[in-house]
């Protein structure tokens, strides 16, 4: 089609015939389309285009409809030495949104749509696009359930210790890493996930789930360690990925782990490490237990001994409020920046428990203590306040008449941190295809005006 309009030797009169034969064509389309058959057109040529008063009733409707509808039509395109812009083309998907956007403010009677083409094709291009999401969800399910508990990967570049040389290592330090490998292959629990490195035998990832009944329920924890040249005789070292922020006494914002069994605190006997019988595997399931538990305040030295006392019980319930709040943090920044080989497990637990972690968060707006147990049973609509109301009063369980109540008042600043961390969380669980509709709705009734 470039060739119509293309070189010096057919100039711009071929170029309007072509235009204005254009123009013609589209005018028919148009009055087609407003149901017109009286109006007629007449043709163009080269030298000019014949068209009585009588067959064009309004001249400026049609200029205003071609300048709406179709092309701008500039002899200096036909002018362009690269003849880019030489000719108009019909292009029938902008056509026909271009029609459907004038029809936008127009009501139109049942069953209508169903007839006119370019709706038609609006709501396919609709239902092409829900068929995408929910590809990508299905991918996102498919690969979480692929990802296995223990896998062996080829590197870490993001690694905290990919820097720090192993030095020389012998072969028996290759067998005990070994051995451990096949102790975590064998013997996992269920809520922690590991990845090894083939080029990098000192390197390790774990992924650790909070426990429930726990301030970290259903967070994803990540921790790097290193075998050194000495190991086993001298236990790994472990980092923790904190994002900046210390939610346990044991676990520091520059992510330093205080255990026993690693040598950073004090111990005594089977707490200490043992070359013999000590593994990582060991190292793992004692920071899920000892570490991410029901009440880490009290794993702060010296404050062991207030767990009787009903002050040492109100720190307690404050330190696991903030502590829920920076266990929403580091979810939000996994979210976000999840480590390396970890990003199919991050994005499908999240799928998976987002309606539960959401749901927890308006349990503990409404007061409950963090850590207590969320009757799923229960319809409670958030006002955005902090306050709250059941559906009906045979949906709330039995379970509720035990339910332990925060005590304290002061609760202002935890209720405005995770109403605005609840927002977040919502947005980023929705994006990876969380069951959110029940929160969304509730969305919506809270901007509803009032009757």
């Amino acid at each position: 089609m470039d060739t119509e309009c293309r070189g010096p030797q057919q100039g711009g009169s071929s170029c309007w015939a072509t235009g204005a034969a254009a123009w013609s064509s589209s005018q028919q389309k148009r009055q087609r389309c407003e149901g017109s058959s009286s109006d007629q057109v007449g043709s163009s040529t080269s030298a000019s285009v014949q068209m009585t008063e009588s067959e064009l009733p309004d001249t400026d409707y049609v200029e205003n409809e071609e300048e709406d509808y179709y092309m701008d039509d500039d002899d200096d395109d036909c002018d362009d030495d690269n003849g880019d812009d030489s000719e108009y083309e019909f292009d029938e998907a902008d056509f026909n949104q271009q029609l459907a956007d004038k029809f936008d403010d127009l009501d139109l009677p049942p069953g209508v749509e169903a007839t006119v083409p370019w709706l038609q094709k609006l709501a396919a291009n609709d239902e092409q696009d829900g068929a995408s999401d929910e590809l990508v969800e299905d991918e996102i399910t498919r690969k979480y359930k692929a990802f296995q508990q223990f896998y062996t990967v080829q590197n870490f570049s993001d690694h905290h210790y990919a820097n720090k040389s192993v030095g020389k290592t012998s072969r028996e330090w290759a067998k005990r890493i070994q051995h451990d490998w096949k102790l975590l292959e064998k013997d996992l629990p269920a809520s922690i996930f590991v990845r090894v490195a083939e080029d990098r035998m000192d390197l390790l990832r774990a992924a650790i789930i909070g426990p429930k009944g726990t301030p970290y329920h259903d967070g994803l924890f990540f921790f790097d360690a290193h075998f050194t040249s000495n190991y086993p005789s001298e236990p790994p070292l472990v980092y923790y990925h904190s994002g900046g922020l210390r939610l346990n006494p044991n676990l520091y914002n520059c992510g330093k782990v205080c255990l026993s069994l690693l040598g950073t605190w004090s111990g005594s006997g089977c707490e200490k490490w043992n070359s013999a019988h000590s593994t990582m595997l060991q190292v793992l399931v004692s920071i899920q237990a000892l570490i991410l538990n029901e009440k880490p305040y009290f794993n702060e030295p010296g404050y062991a001994g207030s767990a009787n006392t009903a002050t040492g019980q109100q720190h307690s319930v404050e330190y696991n409020k903030n502590t829920f709040l920076h266990s929403c943090r580091t979810m939000l920044y996994s979210l976000r920046r999840p480590p390396e080989h970890f990003g199919d497990l991050v994005a499908g637990h999240f799928r998976e428990r987002g309606r539960t972690i959401l749901a927890a968060c308006k349990h503990y707006l409404e007061g409950n203590m963090v850590g207590s147990e969320v009757p799923e049973e229960e319809e409670v609509e958030y006002d955005g306040t902090g306050a709250s109301s059941s559906s009906s009063s045979s949906s709330v369980p039995k379970k509720q008449e035990v339910m332990r109540v925060d005590p304290l008042g002061r609760r202002t600043m935890f209720i405005d941190n995770l109403k605005t961390l609840f927002e977040d969380l919502l947005m980023e669980f929705n994006v990876k295809g969380a069951d959110t509709r029940k929160f969304l709705e509730d969305k919506v009734k809270k901007n509803l005006p009032a009757a």
